[in-house]
């Protein structure tokens, strides 16, 4: 049997460490809903926070060159909050927000000169930078049965996600906004509170984006004049899989994991058009992508537990840019105080080294040796 207060602290181990210090995830992967709310036994649970991230990918060589370039990928934060209304012993439901994906870099004087050496073929705009970030606005029930020791879980909602896309290049800057697009998520699971034991297996649909915006002309206003001219463009973000597992092994210590398929493969290119010009792409050719997790909690006192975690992301780039194994390290605590729970963490990601090729779509030849990335996470959790 395991003790009232070493199940209170197993469970806050799971808020405080499977939410997943994402320091650099694989693909365009930023935030995640947080659906594990719906598990809280109480009539009402608010959390709120953000995590932020620090990533230091840059090219060691470019063009057979040793490059001095500053890295080119941007931190940016993650906000996170949920909010769960308990309807009956049997009803729950969530609802969520987050910024499912994103991505924002900016290139040095040696990748633009390169860039622009490449002439123009339909997939280089001699881009200085780009950035993209997608909200999510979800709601999500779960209907639950006592089932043994514990409850049986099924959960589903549906989600709406916006996407906002900016490339500043040579030519001028173009804008693209989708405001809104929809999907859905359902899974199943099964929880035993007395042993902090928990299976969950979720699935969240992928969503097809159709922007439209405008592009601002530079060295294209000869051509097109100064004025914005309309703009569209067009692409998928990814279906995926993610299964869960957690058990209290010993009075004060949680073992826990995931393993997720993302769906990357359909990311081949993000397709737009510009009034006046032929039709242009971003290539990425991507692999389907594989994020392991591994972790191990423990309760020290009344007031704090604490947790450990390792994470692997496969490398979905398939040459057309640097997209690498990355190894993670995440440490967390759950903290009582004041009307609830402070629950801080951190991490570090080892970035492994690897290659882009004009060959197979790149605009420039180009190496990165292996990088690191930093993330700082907080947030604060009220039950009523």
């Amino acid at each position: 049997m395991v003790s009232k207060i070493i199940t209170r602290g197993l469970l806050a181990l799971t808020a405080a460490g499977v939410w997943q210090t994402q320091v650099h995830a694989g693909g365009f992967s930023w935030g995640e809903a947080n659906t594990d709310i719906l598990y809280e036994r109480g009539n009402a649970t608010v959390q709120a926070g953000v995590t932020y991230v620090n990533p230091r990918r840059d090219f060691d060589t470019i063009n057979g060159a040793s490059s001095s370039d500053d890295p080119f990928s941007q931190d940016y934060a993650i906000p996170n909050v949920a909010a769960m209304g308990r309807i009956s012993e049997s009803l729950a439901c969530a609802f969520t927000y987050t910024k499912p994906y994103g991505g924002d870099s900016k290139y040095g004087p040696q990748a633009r000169a390169a860039d622009q050496a490449a002439g123009l073929p339909a997939s280089s705009n001699y881009y200085f930078g780009k950035k993209f970030h997608a909200n999510e606005y979800g709601a999500t029930c779960d209907v639950s049965f006592e089932m043994g020791k514990g409850r049986l879980h099924f959960l589903g909602g549906g989600f709406m996600q916006d996407f906002t896309y900016k490339a500043e290049s040579f030519f001028g800057t173009l804008r693209l906004e989708d405001d809104s697009a929809f999907g859905y998520r359902f899974g199943i699971g099964y929880d035993i509170p007395e042993y902090a034991l928990r299976a969950q297996l979720m699935y969240r649909s992928q969503i097809e984006h159709k922007a439209d915006g405008d592009f601002t002309p530079l060295a294209l206003a000869g051509l097109l004049g100064s004025a914005p001219v309309a703009a569209d463009g067009h692409g998928t973000l990814p279906q995926s899989l993610k299964l869960s597992l957690q058990s209290g092994v010993a009075p004060g210590w949680l073992v826990y994991g995931s393993a997720e398929w993302t769906d990357w493969s359909v990311l081949k290119t993000l397709d737009y058009n510009i009034a006046g010009l032929p039709p242009q792409q971003d290539q990425y050719n991507w692999k389907d992508g594989w994020t392991l997790i591994g972790g191990v909690g423990h309760q020290f006192t009344d007031k704090i537990a604490g947790t450990l975690n390792v994470r692997w992301d496969k490398g979905v780039g398939n040459g057309a840019d640097i997209m690498t194994d990355t190894w993670s390290v995440g440490a967390g605590a759950a903290i009582d105080c004041g009307p609830g729970q402070l629950r801080i963490g951190g991490g570090v990601s080892y970035l492994t080294s690897g290659s882009q090729s004009t060959a197979k779509g790149a605009n420039f030849n180009a190496t990165a040796n292996g990088d690191w990335a930093y993330a700082l996470t907080a947030s604060y959790n009220i039950k009523f």
